[in-house]
């Protein structure tokens, strides 16, 4: 059930919203291979109606299952956005769109979280990556001259004489 409320409900007071959505109400299908989106968003709101508007704020908190991209291993990246604030035009061009008097915030919220999601999900800021495998010495009557061989295909350019 996506989450909306009932404009006549604002008329008197403010209306608080506090709850889960679940993971198939936000539609976050993620194209990035290392996000998947596994868990509900937890929300607590509080809408209130202004002149010609609605102003809905409060936070918003989604736990991502990601892969780090430097060393592949899971870890868990949460998003929390602790000042969320939504207007919405009541009146003119921009105005909401309403079903039987009721508003829907979750395409507002699934946008601001898609925003949210990491570009590039790291498991720790230092994070140094794969474990680097050390190479085998080896052996033979070539393995000397292999040895000597250059760091990089630049170093090459180091033995030039101009």
């Amino acid at each position: 059930m996506p989450l909306t409320f009932n404009l006549r409900h604002l008329e008197d007071k403010s209306l608080r919203l506090e709850g889960e959505l679940p993971v198939a109400e936000l539609e976050l299908e993620t194209l990035d291979e290392v996000i998947k989106v596994n868990q509900p968003l937890s929300y607590d709101l509080e809408a209130q109606e202004l002149d010609t508007a609605i102003l809905v704020q409060g936070r918003l908190t989604l736990v991502l299952d990601c892969e780090c991209v430097r060393c592949l291993k899971p870890f868990q990246y949460t998003i929390e956005l602790k000042d969320w604030a939504c207007h919405l035009p009541t009146e003119g061009d921009d105005k909401v769109s309403t079903v039987n008097d009721s508003v829907d915030l979750t395409p507002y919220i699934r946008e601001d979280m898609v925003l949210a999601f990491p570009q590039h999900p790291l498991c720790k800021p230092e994070c140094s990556g794969l474990a680097k495998t050390q190479k085998k010495p080896e052996k033979g009557p070539g393995a000397a001259a292999k040895s000597e061989s250059p760091s990089s295909a630049w170093s090459a350019l180091d033995k030039l004489k101009l």
